[in-house]
């Protein structure tokens, strides 16, 4: 369910982007802005700033820009709707659905779940350090070397043995325990009694992008089943959907050049004992769509790490088909196996940091894995090989990966290029989007600059009759600036909301441009200057008329006198 339009727009206009920024990023004044070093690239001179006009920043160093949705999405590592909660969080304020074809959620109920689950959080950590059989569990973890330090980064805790540790606690709240069982920490038996999902486990809390506890992963202590035992989907978890460790990721590295996912939370857990650090799991699945686009987003470099048996190769041949579709210029996917019988756990424990990060840089790269799979499946039946490449290829939208593919095909099957390839085989090359022909032309131009006026003052618009030259004028871009007319005359915006309700708009790259575009127009002559752009523009469609009816063979008489009026227009304009 989409959040409204309206929502979004109060939003930006009542939280202040430098106090917002200032909070994170200590800024100074700089003239009518602030400034700092930029907190996305290393520098020592200040090139970020931030606008309190504008209700924008800009980097001048690495181009990053936005306005505080943008900042929450970047600094924070937050997805659009993660970051407009976040936002409105701040502001005390819920975030309102619009009513689809599904049921609306319970924003109440998340509230609620979002706060039980933080409290079994901290029962179970209380538990490791209170209980009567906690020595068990502080035995286990010295026996799996880990420290107090990684214990408490990671908020291990534990969940006594017994059907009510957790159910006593609310006991006498009939409503909290109904919560519970929505959360999945009971479980009712057919009789209705209720008591605890997870007893006798060593408790992992699994966090969100937020930082907010959704679900656990409960390892049993000895040698019962299920050796791991995860919280179930409920309406705050969707496993599919989140990485155990990221959260503690981002703590850790604001800017991570690669993640490490592997299957197991102690595997996430160990590697951060012995320094790898930036490891997460996909919690017990295959990885998902979702959770690969979580980790391209947090680093350029994704190492994909498996047993080296039959089922760590399916199951990172799995993981490359739910890559290809989603890998964008400048993605890298690897993939490492470990040796049989080994897991990340046991391996960093007998080889080291070291010696592990040097078995990461000797991973495969995607393509190499790709077709040493495919040769290994199909020997020397070049034309199943053929066939299947082509259709995982086709699947590629980052041209230049693509391209390296039917490279690497065509030597495969023999052939000189891969253009012989393409032509041999049909094949249609993905091709880059071409940039909109209607888009704006020069850099100095009246239009360019008008809509950078607007895009920087969006209350020039507002009020503003009409324009109807405008919408007849053949000109590339002045239906940008039309449109931009027509959103500013009924409402007041600032630049921020403006861009905000771009944000998915085809030229969204050139409105962001031009907002941090230097005019050199002074304060004062700002709206002086847009006028006299109008005007330009008007007479612009004027000489238009006058050619399209003067180049014509015959005339009508409304057409005669249409004429005549514009030869005077015109011979005005030029006194």
């Amino acid at each position: 369910m989409a959040i409204p339009r309206d929502f979004i727009n109060e939003l930006i206009a009542r939280i202040d982007i430098v106090d917002l920024i200032d909070r994170k990023v200590p800024l100074k004044k700089a003239g009518k802005n602030h400034s700092a070093c930029c907190p996305f690239h290393s520098e020592k001179s200040p090139s970020f700033t931030v606008s309190r006009d504008k209700q924008f920043y800009h980097c001048f160093g690495c181009g990053a820009h936005g306005n505080a949705i943008d900042f929450v999405m970047e600094y924070d590592r937050l997805e659009f709707v993660d970051a407009i909660e976040e936002l409105a969080g701040q502001l005390g304020l819920d975030v309102p659905r619009e009513q689809g074809t599904g049921k609306r959620p319970d924003q109440g109920l998340s509230r609620d779940l979002y706060e039980l689950m933080e409290e079994a959080n901290l029962f179970y950590q209380s538990q490791l350090r209170q209980h009567p059989d906690k020595k068990k569990v502080v035995d286990y973890l010295e026996f799996r070397g880990l420290s107090n330090d990684v214990v408490a980064q990671f908020g291990i805790g534990f969940a006594p043995d017994g059907w009510d540790g957790l159910l006593g606690r609310y006991r006498q709240n009939q409503a909290a325990q109904d919560k519970l069982l929505t959360a999945g920490m009971l479980i009712a038996n057919d009789n209705g009694k209720r008591y605890d999902r997870f007893r006798d486990r060593l408790m992992f809390p699994i966090r969100d992008r937020r930082g907010r506890v959704v679900g656990f992963g409960g390892r049993v202590l000895g040698e019962g089943t299920p050796k791991y035992l995860n919280s179930p989907e409920t309406p705050i978890f969707h496993k599919g959907n989140e990485l155990y460790g990221l959260y503690e990721l981002k703590q850790k590295h604001r800017d991570p050049q690669h993640v490490l996912i592997v299957e197991g939370y102690m595997d996430v857990v160990a590697l951060a004992q012995f320094g790898v650090d930036y490891a997460v799991a996909s919690l017990g699945t295959s990885t998902t769509a979702e959770q690969f686009q979580l980790l391209v987003r947090s680093a350029k470099q994704v190492i994909c790490c498996y047993d080296g048996d039959r089922a760590g190769r399916e199951a990172a041949w799995r993981a490359l088909e739910t890559a290809l579709p989603l890998l964008k210029p400048g993605d890298q996917v690897k993939f490492m196996f470990l040796p049989q019988g080994e897991d990340p756990d046991t391996m960093i424990r007998k080889i080291g940091k070291d010696a592990f990060e040097a078995l990461m840089q000797q991973a495969m790269l995607l393509p190499e894995f790709l077709f040493d799979t495919l040769s290994s499946n199909h020997g020397s039946d070049k034309g199943a090989l053929a066939k299947q490449a082509i259709a995982l290829i086709e699947k590629v939208q980052d041209t230049v990966l693509q391209n390296l593919l039917l490279e690497n095909l065509a030597h495969k099957l023999g052939m000189n290029s891969s253009e012989d390839l393409k032509k041999k085989l049909g094949f249609a090359v993905n091709k880059a989007k071409p940039l909109n022909a209607k888009g704006l032309q020069g850099r100095g131009t009246p239009l360019r600059l008008a809509i950078a006026l607007l895009v920087q003052n969006p209350s020039l618009g507002f009020g503003l009759q009409k324009q109807p030259a405008l919408e007849r004028l053949q000109m590339p871009g002045i239906e940008l600036l039309a449109h931009l007319l027509e959103m500013t005359r009924e409402q007041s915006l600032n630049s921020a909301q403006l861009l905000e309700l771009h944000r998915e708009h085809e030229q969204k790259s050139t409105l962001t441009k031009l907002a941090q575009w230097d005019h050199q127009v002074a304060d004062e002559n700002v709206l002086p200057e847009f006028k006299q752009t109008l005007v330009w523009l008007n007479n612009q469609y004027i000489e238009q008329l006058y050619q399209e009816l003067s180049l014509k063979q015959t005339l009508t008489k409304v057409e005669k006198i249409q004429l005549t009026k514009l030869i005077a227009i015109m011979k005005g304009i030029a006194k």
